[in-house]
């Protein structure tokens, strides 16, 4: 088991930047691969970014590549998503997630095995 909690959402003008934490419990958290989805109003909850257990390994939603960053700090159990140049439409509830083993970086939120219960990003225009 797994727990996940995320802070650091808000509320920021367009072309601002957050940072997103997420912590996580438990032990070996190295050997769990970690990813970050956001969900917007009547949408889907999609993919945005993942990170392999080392952290050596990245992937990216396109709308998000060359403005945002994943990265890991495993001695502190916490996952980071650096969001620069934020857009309007990158408004959403936005989630962490864990899923194993740690190099394994599926985009379908339905692989993922644990999730946190989100925190909000808005940008206004």
């Amino acid at each position: 088991q797994v727990q996940l909690v995320e802070s650091g959402g808000g509320l920021v003008q367009a072309g601002g930047s957050l940072r997103l934490s997420c912590v996580a419990s438990g032990r070996a958290f190295s050997s769990y691969a970690m990813g970050w989805f956001r969900q917007a109003p009547g949408k889907e909850r999609e993919f945005v970014a993942s990170i392999s257990g080392t952290g050596t390994t990245t992937k990216y939603a396109n709308p998000v590549k060359g403005r945002f960053t994943i990265s890991r700090d495993n001695a502190k159990n916490t996952v980071y998503l650096q969001m620069n140049n934020l857009k309007p439409e990158d408004t959403a509830l936005y989630y962490c997630a864990s899923n194993s083993p740690w190099y394994s970086l599926p985009l379908s939120p339905g692989e993922y095995d644990f999730w946190g219960q989100g925190t909000q990003v808005t940008v206004s225009s």
